[in-house]
């Protein structure tokens, strides 16, 4: 039978008394560390999360290109609309919902083809769409967009 878990006492407890055959010891109470961090611990942690922050803002801002910069900002914007879309819907209802789903899927849908434009016309992907330049990137985002919402305006009806 497997031993039952005792109690942690403090250090002005009695220490318990063991017994083996016929000699008996007293074995010292231990006392269990804390787990609550202190509060120079929870600073360091925030002031590691600041600087892991702002050094990963840092290299962005130096190495990206202004180009991608403003697919990343679209992008943002894109995410933001999709929210307050989906906050809407369900603060003041979804009486037209295939309006909702129209425009909450064309939301991510943009969202995917600016992503999809992105990964093209980034300089690290290069070796990986060799034959893709830039413009046809475009082009290919500009004419899968026109069909996105050709089909979201046909679904609101």
């Amino acid at each position: 039978m497997a031993p039952k878990k005792s109690q942690t006492k403090d250090a002005s407890a009695t220490a318990p008394v063991v017994t083996t055959g016929t000699t008996t010891s007293s074995v010292p109470a231990v006392s269990a560390p804390s787990k609550k961090p202190s509060s120079s611990a929870t600073a360091k942690s925030s002031d590691a999360w600041s600087n892991v922050a702002s050094n990963i803002l840092s290299h962005y801002q130096k190495t990206t290109p202004q180009r991608t910069k403003l697919i990343d900002l679209f992008m943002a914007f894109l995410v933001v609309v999709g929210g307050l879309q989906f906050v809407y819907c369900v603060v003041a209802g979804n009486y037209p919902f295939n309006a909702f789903l129209s425009g909450f899927s064309a939301t991510v849908g943009q969202f995917v083809l600016t992503a999809s434009l992105r990964i093209q016309t980034t300089e690290a992907n290069k070796a990986d769409f060799p034959a893709v330049s830039p413009e046809r990137a475009f082009a290919d985002y500009v004419v899968g967009s026109l069909i996105l919402h050709f089909f979201c305006v046909n679904f609101i009806n």
